[in-house]
């Protein structure tokens, strides 16, 4: 498993430098932050650590000389029961279910997308895997949930930076419309403001 432990462990790196970046974002300018935006970060954080936990774990098990079969079986069962405690546990918290009924409301494609397509390609494989349905792709099955999994992470980090570029774009405006120009100093009157006109003689 030489190759598939190089690529696993590649896979976690990439994750990381999700992790990494959405953390900072989240230090840095948690007091700029919109509260979706920032249910939005906390997602691309737990969603970089699933795939870093499910990339090491074939890597882990591996050691131990399992079956492959097993071993696919094992990881995708701990890969999917992982996902499934992160839904619950989010969900659970107020902010996360406004957050996610806010989205579907003013974006439900993107709601269809995440929720309908991405979510669908990652445990569709996993059970497959568990159940030993085609047993000869159950690698594929996993490295399919994976890469897809860490595709989320990159989707819901998009929709964070495109939201923040929206609302920086719409700073300064009210009610779509361009702030007004400041008013032009008035020039003044005479020939030199606080000064008399001299008498004509």
């Amino acid at each position: 498993m030489t190759a598939d432990a190089a690529l696993f462990v590649a896979i976690a790196e990439i994750a990381g430098v999700f992790v990494g970046f959405a953390a900072l974002i989240s230090v840095t300018g948690r007091d700029e932050i919109a509260p979706a935006q920032l249910a939005q970060v906390r997602a691309v954080v737990t969603i970089g650590l699933v795939v870093i936990v499910a990339a090491l774990v074939p890597v882990a098990l591996d050691a131990y000389r399992l079956d492959p079969a097993v071993l696919w079986r094992v990881s995708s069962a701990l890969f999917l029961v992982l996902v499934w405690v992160v839904i619950v546990l989010s969900l659970r918290r107020p902010e996360n279910r406004s957050s996610a009924r806010t989205q579907a409301r003013q974006s439900p494609g993107l709601a269809v997308v995440f929720w309908g397509v991405l979510e669908v390609a990652i445990q569709v494989p996993l059970l497959l895997a568990v159940l030993g349905v085609w047993p000869d792709l159950a690698q594929a099955f996993y490295t399919t949930a994976l890469v897809v999994h860490l595709f989320e992470a990159a989707f819901v980090l998009g929709q964070f930076v495109y939201a923040r570029m929206a609302g920086r774009s719409g700073e300064g405006t009210t009610d779509g419309e361009p702030a007004a120009e400041p008013a032009e100093p008035a020039e003044p009157a005479g020939p030199a403001a606080g000064q008399a006109e001299p008498d004509a003689h």
